[in-house]
C-alpha cells in the first residue's frame, strides 16, 4: 500500500512523503507507485495554491475596508500565514519536479 509512505500535512493540506528508508533500499517497482501517487499529489498543488489565493484576496478585500486597526492586523496575520503556505507549496512542487523526472527517467 503505496499510501503507508505519505504523511498528510494539516499546514500545507496536502499529503508529503515521509520514506523510512533511503530511497535506494526500496525495490524498483515501490519506487515507481510511489512516484506515481505522488504525481498524484503534486497535481493536485495548483489547485491547492489557487484556492489559498482566493482566500488571500477575499481577506485582502475585507483588509481594504477595515478600520479597526486591530482586526487589520488579525487579517494582516493571516495573509502572511496563506502566503507562507503557498511559499511551501510551491516549493514541494518545484524542488520535487526534478526528483521525480529524474527517477521516472531512470
Amino acid at each position: 500500500m503505496v499510501k503507508q509512505y505519505f504523511t498528510y500535512d494539516e499546514r500545507l493540506g496536502i499529503n508529503l512523503p515521509s520514506l523510512q528508508s533511503d530511497w535506494e533500499d526500496y525495490p524498483f517497482m515501490e519506487q515507481q507507485r510511489i512516484l506515481t501517487h505522488w504525481e498524484t499529489i503534486r497535481g493536485n498543488i495548483p489547485d491547492r495554491i489557487q484556492y489559498l489565493e482566493k482566500n488571500i484576496n477575499a481577506k485582502q478585500e475585507e483588509l481594504n475596508n477595515e478600520n479597526d486597526f486591530l482586526k487589520s492586523c488579525h487579517l494582516n496575520s493571516q495573509i502572511a500565514s496563506l502566503a507562507s503556505i503557498i511559499n511551501d507549496l510551491w516549493i514541494w512542487f518545484r524542488s520535487n519536479q526534478t526528483v521525480t523526472e529524474a527517477k521516472m527517467h531512470s
